[in-house]
């Protein structure tokens, strides 16, 4: 790499290694503390590309960009943030940041991430005129660290201002509609109505002609898509055909793959593809475990600002949240937590009232198509697909191989412990690997070892 790279982060460890990578990698590197510093960097005109924290000591790093947007056109600013919510994306690009990514980042994808922005720098138009930050809520209960959510919100910030109609995919639960309210609330189109339709609402002649005249040029959420029956799609495909100046922004949410829904004859052919201009996959909470905490973090404080007693979760209560396989998904976990908050005998949420809870859940499962008759491959395609689809336009970070081997050979020895009852030799000769290797593999994937019962 070739330039100057100005850093701007209040965690000293993350400069020093920061300046380290990209003084091997060939480039000048400035690194402060502080905003003001950074902003006497960048009217100076020293630096190629920015990248800076946005909680600093002297002042927030997003309420930056606009001034470094009008001092240095053109100059590429990295976002990086512990601030793990789609609000943080989302500023990030309405404040035209380059890029955004979380902390803990992995540091060879800034690093490539780093060097585009460098052959890019002079080379990346600006908007002319900002977009202004929406009247909402506070908080969008989207929260999570995970590299799937994290990507997610990435891909909402990049299509919230486009025309484009999106698709959102995912398990019942999961966040599909506040995800397409998300993209409306944060995008031009705020100030117009944002409307949801059912198949009723079209089961008549005159039914789209009242709908385009409810929604007026704003956003038009087609709740599960794969509900309406064929002539009711044939509908949507003759509204989303009207000419005109002011037609609605088409989204529609789906619990099913719908290309599998097409070939199925779920979905019109001609449907399937005029939605198919940005597609969100929502990941289940089974995809990213390491966000439930911070998503029952967020529900207990969310109870108490609503009134409701403080109370959190044991470490027990924790860890038993964390392996419970959630088929509500994010809508389970948060009437879970609401009960819990109401119920807790003290302040401190035990495991066993966590059992109590869980074990009084209706048994709801996993809503996505697929599961019954399909081979193993092609399920691990289609979660390795989705996963891609995740990162839009960009690569997942390096290590991939890796990740995924480690992902599927933990719940693979898990299961086979499970079936031998605990018992590592047969567990071992299941597996066919030797003794030693299922020792050595327990102790690297972290799996806790305990006499299990034997499954049926």
């Amino acid at each position: 790499m070739d330039g100057t790279v100005l850093v701007a982060d209040d965690d000293r460890t993350i400069r020093t290694v920061l300046t380290q990578a990209l003084t091997r990698a060939g480039c000048k590197v400035h690194a402060t503390s502080s905003l003001t510093t950074l902003m006497r960097w960048v009217a100076e005109g020293k630096g190629d590309v920015v990248i800076s924290d946005v909680v600093m000591p002297d002042g927030n790093g997003l309420e930056m960009l606009p001034k470094i947007a009008l001092d240095r056109p053109g100059l590429p600013v990295i976002v990086i943030s512990a601030q793990n919510t789609i609000m943080t994306a989302i500023q990030a690009a309405e404040a035209e940041a380059y890029d955004y990514l979380p902390k803990p980042f992995d540091l060879p994808d800034l690093m490539k991430r780093t060097a585009r922005a460098l052959e890019k720098r002079n080379l990346t138009p600006r908007r002319e005129e900002r977009i202004e930050h929406a009247d909402g809520p506070d908080e969008l209960p989207l929260v999570g660290k995970t590299p799937a959510m994290q990507a997610l919100y990435r891909l909402v910030a990049r299509v919230m201002n486009t025309d484009l109609p999106v698709l959102i995919c995912g398990e019942s639960g999961t966040g599909k509609s506040l995800i397409a309210r998300a993209v409306h609330d944060f995008s031009d189109r705020r100030n117009l109505p944002f409307v949801t339709v059912t198949s009723s609402d079209l089961s008549d002649l005159e039914g789209p002609a009242r709908v385009l005249a409810r929604v007026k040029g704003g956003t038009l959420l087609i709740d599960e898509i794969t509900d309406f029956d064929d002539e009711v799609q044939a509908r949507i495909v003759r509204m989303m055909d009207v000419p005109g100046e002011h037609l609605p922004r088409f989204m529609a949410t789906s619990q099913t793959d719908l290309s599998q829904a097409m070939e199925d004859g779920h979905v019109r052919q001609d449907l399937y593809y005029r939605l198919g201009g940005a597609t969100i996959f929502v990941p289940s909470l089974r995809e990213r475990v390491e966000d439930i905490v911070l998503l029952t973090d967020h529900f207990l404080a969310r109870t108490e600002r609503e009134g409701g007693p403080k109370r959190w979760l044991s470490k027990d209560a924790n860890e038993l949240f964390r392996a419970y396989s959630w088929p509500g998904n994010v809508r389970q976990l948060e009437n879970a937590v609401r009960r819990l908050s109401l119920t807790s005998r003290a302040e401190e949420i035990t495991r066993p009232e966590v059992e109590a809870v869980l074990g009084n859940q209706p048994d709801t499962g996993p809503v996505l198509r697929g599961g019954d008759g399909e081979k193993l491959g092609t399920s691990v395609a289609r979660h390795l697909r989705r996963y891609f689809d995740l990162h839009g336009n960009m690569l997942p970070p390096p290590g991939l191989y890796t990740r995924i081997l480690r992902e599927i050979e933990a719940p693979l020895i898990e299961i086979a412990l499970d079936a031998t009852g605990g018992n590592q030799a047969k567990c071992a000769d299941l597996l066919g690997i030797n003794r030693n290797t299922l020792r050595k593999k327990i102790t690297d994937l972290d799996i806790r070892v305990t006499r299990r019962r034997k499954l049926m």
